[in-house]
This record gives structure tokens, C-alpha cells and sequence, in this order.
């Protein structure tokens, strides 16, 4: 197993959020996972929302608090929007997550998770976006990368 430092970038705007999203998209490819967290306003679906421009998708991307879970097909790589704010863990694991990160009945794409610290397990590689506001500089995202080199 390795891991690669961890990198820390100053978002001073919504428009920068947006931006690490889309320099992320390039990088991206089928089955990668994003893990998100921070607090409320953090800038976690922003970030999403650039992702989401960068792939094509045309559909308004929201945060699917209420709904869990949107899909957006339509771009060049499908990408799963998952929320799990408002979920307990037992309730998480009734939910076979693992299956779109895994594209098991469903298209590979890219899986980004909200609140991904609720999860009981994670996958074996992906990448931790902590999103934090910082009174003086705006947002900062602390950004880690778990790469398991034995797959």
C-alpha cells in the first residue's frame, strides 16, 4: 500500500472550488472515488458542481440530501453524487455503496460521496477531500490519495 503526501490548496472563492473540481475531473477515471467532508457550507457540492461541468453534464447538480443518491449519465464518465448527511451507519450499509465504485449494476464511473466519514468501510483506493472554511483565507481542501499499488 502507498500514499502520496497530502496537498493543501487555498480556495479563497466559489469559483476556486468550482475549479478543483474541474482539475480533478481531468485526472479522474472510471471506479476512482472522491471522499468529502466538512462542515455545512464547506463547499463539498461546489466542488461536485465542478467536477460535473468538466465531465459535460448539463443537469443542475444539487446536493441529493433528500434523495440520497443522483446519477448523472450523460457526461463523458457517469458520475454517482451520493449524500449520507442524514444517515446512521447501519443505514449506510443497507445501501451496497460499494457497487458503484465497484460498477457492479451500474455503469463505471466516478463516485463522489458527501459526508463520506460515515462510511463504515472504504474503498481500498481513493481520494479524501477534507473542505474547511477559514475565516481570514476562505476555504481551504486538504486534499489525501490512498492508492493501493496491488490492484
Amino acid at each position: 500500500m502507498s500514499e502520496k503526501n497530502q496537498e493543501i490548496i487555498l480556495l479563497p472563492d466559489e469559483w476556486a472550488t468550482k475549479k478543483l473540481g474541474q482539475k480533478l475531473a481531468n485526472e479522474l477515471t472510471l471506479n476512482s472515488v472522491l471522499l468529502l467532508s466538512g462542515n455545512l457550507g464547506a463547499g463539498k457540492t461546489t466542488l461536485i458542481q465542478g467536477l460535473g461541468e468538466a465531465l459535460g453534464i448539463k443537469e443542475a447538480i444539487v446536493s441529493p440530501t433528500f434523495t440520497l443518491i443522483n446519477e448523472y449519465l450523460e457526461g463523458k464518465i457517469p458520475l454517482y453524487h451520493i449524500d449520507l448527511y442524514r444517515l446512521k451507519s447501519e443505514q449506510i450499509k443497507d445501501l451496497y455503496l460499494e457497487n458503484y465504485w465497484q460498477g457492479i449494476e451500474v455503469e463505471e464511473g466516478i463516485t463522489a460521496i458527501e459526508w463520506s466519514e460515515l462510511l463504515p468501510k472504504f474503498p481500498s483506493n481513493y481520494i479524501k477531500i477534507k473542505l474547511e472554511i477559514d475565516e481570514k483565507l476562505g476555504r481551504k481542501a486538504t486534499i489525501f490519495r490512498q492508492i493501493n499499488s496491488s490492484e
